[in-house]
């Protein structure tokens, strides 16, 4: 038994664990790519944007940016953990979670951003948000499973 009550089952690591921790790094990873390449833009690239782009990209506010890093970042590094069976992992992919919340809520809370961004782009931070859920509930299970240490 856990300190909290639950049941805890200790010994070998499923292989769809590692398959999901796989997944779980190349997510945090491809989040990372398209944090560089939103930041890294130079004001060719961002003249080169369709106006609709340009548009949702200026109405942006600074903490947008600020939350993307968190949580690409400290998801990628939650990731690692997953993969090397550390506790922290589970912290450390709530933490990222939370920041793609803060993240995505600019849409909602920041009228110029609400404005420009058209219905159909809201199924991606929906999906983004759910797989960090499922990552985070990945890291629960194994922590409560006796597999991370």
């Amino acid at each position: 038994m856990s300190e909290n009550g639950e049941a805890v089952e200790t010994g070998t690591v499923p292989a769809w664990f590692w398959a999901a921790a796989i997944a779980a790094l190349l997510f945090e990873i491809l989040g990372c790519f398209f944090y560089l390449v939103e930041v890294r833009m130079s004001a060719a690239d961002f003249a080169a944007l369709p106006i609709d782009q340009r548009a949702m990209l200026e109405a942006r506010p600074g903490w947008f940016y600020a939350a993307f890093a968190i949580a690409v970042w400290v998801g990628l590094v939650g990731s690692i953990g997953l993969l090397l069976r550390k506790r922290w992992a589970g912290p450390m992919l709530l933490a990222s979670m939370i920041a793609a919340i803060v993240q995505f809520s600019s849409i909602v809370i920041v009228p110029a951003m609400r404005e420009v961004t058209p219905s159909d782009a809201l199924g991606i931070p929906i999906v983004i948000i759910v797989c960090c859920y499922g990552i985070w509930q990945l890291a629960r299970l194994a922590k409560r499973r006796g597999w991370l240490s």
